[in-house]
């Protein structure tokens, strides 16, 4: 509404008017300050109008569950739109709102299986192999590893892999940090399957706000693959090589490989990170040199025998 006439005159009694940009309230005496054209809100009584920050708002709750006509609307909109930024927002747009998140089986949502074998029937099945495709190329690299050992230590460098091995077994290769539908302490996304990227190795969180739910549609899906889990201490580095030159010089240790296991395939050590969050740089990070080998427990003294005379 322009500014430029005589007085506001409100319509409706306890209304008010706010300016569109950032919603402060315009009185009487305000309103003859303010740059002509400029736009204002009409509120009732109980309306609130925060500027911009309403209109991102309600933008969102209209996409959040969206109906078939404003998607139709904005496919129009992307048909006859040339601009190239505008063309790239509506197109995500409608990518992120004609997602079928809820959808589950091969039967719910076929678009999302093309490529992939018939025998994965549910999208959480196909993501819990993904993972698991991740961590065993991890335990495939620990194990190619073994001639960096001498071959006097060859031995047990494979018997401490093999403990690993099985561990993972057990675990189905921590095939759950992809599953939406495993227990919360063991996935790394909601259960809607949205994932956030953690960030670099040197910092706590992704200060770009990455995320994505490859649940959602094929593409998404395809995309997810580019995402790295991300050894913080390195793995080719530093971690196998402190396992070959731990095992390698004993001195009548133990080897605590349930440390390095928590290092190689656990999110004790992991960070799934978007590919642009992904340093590559050295990492200059130290394994801990006090969980290195086993605590040797310490040998009870034997108490004196006092003999009766």
């Amino acid at each position: 509404a322009s500014c430029s006439c005589p007085s506001p005159q409100l319509p409706v009694p306890g209304s008010r008017l706010c300016l569109y940009e950032d919603g402060t309230e315009v009185t009487e005496d305000y309103f003859w300050s303010i740059p002509d054209d400029s736009e204002l809100v009409l509120l009732t009584t109980g309306q609130t109008w925060q500027g911009y920050v309403s209109d991102i708002s309600h933008f969102l709750s209209v996409f959040q569950k969206p109906h078939a006509g404003v998607i139709q609307a904005a496919r129009q909109l992307l048909s006859d739109e040339r601009a190239p930024l505008r063309q790239k927002l509506l197109a995500d747009l409608l990518g992120t709102v004609s997602e079928n998140i809820a959808a589950e089986t091969r039967t719910e949502d076929p678009p999302w299986f093309e490529g992939l074998e018939a025998r994965f029937r549910s999208k959480s099945a196909y993501l819990r192999y993904s993972c698991e495709s991740r961590i065993r190329s991890y335990l495939r690299e620990v194990t190619s590893c073994a001639s960096l050992v001498s071959v006097a230590a060859r031995e047990e460098y494979l018997q401490v892999v093999g403990a690993m091995c099985q561990e993972l077994q057990a675990a189905r290769y921590n095939g759950s940090y992809f599953d939406r539908g495993a227990k919360a302490g063991r996935r790394l996304c909601t259960p809607e399957g949205w994932f956030s990227c953690q960030g670099p190795f040197d910092t706590d969180d992704c200060a770009s706000r990455h995320s994505i739910n490859p649940y959602g549609n094929r593409e998404s899906r395809i995309l997810f693959s580019t995402w790295n889990l991300d050894h913080i201490i390195e793995k080719k580095r530093t971690v196998v090589p402190t396992l070959a030159a731990a095992v390698g010089d004993t001195e009548g240790r133990v080897v605590d490989w349930k440390y390095f296991y928590s290092l190689l395939f656990t999110l004790d050590n992991l960070k799934l990170v978007h590919v642009a969050c992904h340093k590559k740089t050295t990492h200059r990070l130290r394994c801990d040199p006090s969980r290195i080998y086993r605590a040797q427990a310490v040998p009870r003294r034997k108490r004196p025998i006092c003999r009766r005379r």
